[in-house]
């Protein structure tokens, strides 16, 4: 079975391409609009782009009737969103964010979690995540697609400052994820916890190479 989706339909009844680029990390971001609206919302479009310096982007598709998402909006004008890790525990909270809401309503409204203030800017975090990102708003680029709905804005932002809750790190300071359990997308309704983990080391006699790999600084 084969097909080109840019010009057939499916020839399942759920379309297959979602559900192959998978499990893909989502990206819990808040971000607070020029008028002090606050925002939170899941994308599961969201990358790390490099390390040095650490780099980030999302892609949100735009509304049917062409709006333009409000974490999008925001970024531009304050410069500034947040990630969150969406978690386990988090998740009814990270599905109720999904909602699509007026602009001038916040999602944060309708959640059960601690809103706490960012270092650098006046977005606002959720306090029972476990990492956060602050991100600083680099660019955007928008690239159309066959519909109104499946046009995109990609955002670009370089991470300024990273937080980190000390219960879910190793004893020899790693990040401890089937502790924290983040939560990643599939296909159609579905999801995955990270609950297990195993380790694989790239053959190599680069001792540079091995400690970036392993996340240690050069």
């Amino acid at each position: 079975m084969k097909y080109d989706p840019g010009f057939e339909k499916s020839p399942l009844p759920f379309a297959p391409f979602k559900s192959l680029t998978v499990p893909r990390p989502i990206g819990w971001l808040s971000s607070v609009s020029k008028d002090g609206v606050e925002n939170i919302a899941p994308y599961s479009q969201w990358q790390n782009l490099t390390f040095d310096p650490p780099m980030v982007m999302f892609a949100a598709n735009q509304y049917p009737d062409g709006r333009r998402k409000d974490t999008v909006i925001n970024a531009e004008e304050t410069g500034w969103f947040v990630w969150n890790m969406a978690t386990w525990d988090l998740r009814e909270a990270v599905n109720i964010s999904a909602m699509a809401l007026p602009p001038g309503d916040s999602e944060f409204d309708r959640l059960n979690v601690t809103k706490k203030k960012a270092d650098l800017s006046d977005t606002p975090m959720v306090a029972e995540s476990p990492f956060h990102f602050e991100c600083r708003y680099l660019s955007t680029h928008r690239i159309p697609g066959n519909s109104t709905v499946g046009s995109i804005d990609v955002v670009y932002a370089t991470v300024e400052r990273i937080h980190l809750d000390e219960n879910c790190l190793t004893p020899d300071g790693r990040i401890d994820i089937p502790k924290a359990k983040p939560i990643a997308r599939m296909g159609y309704y579905d999801y995955t916890v990270v609950t297990d983990t195993f380790e694989m080391k790239v053959p190599s006699s680069d001792a540079d190479e091995m400690a970036g790999l392993a996340g240690q600084p050069a």
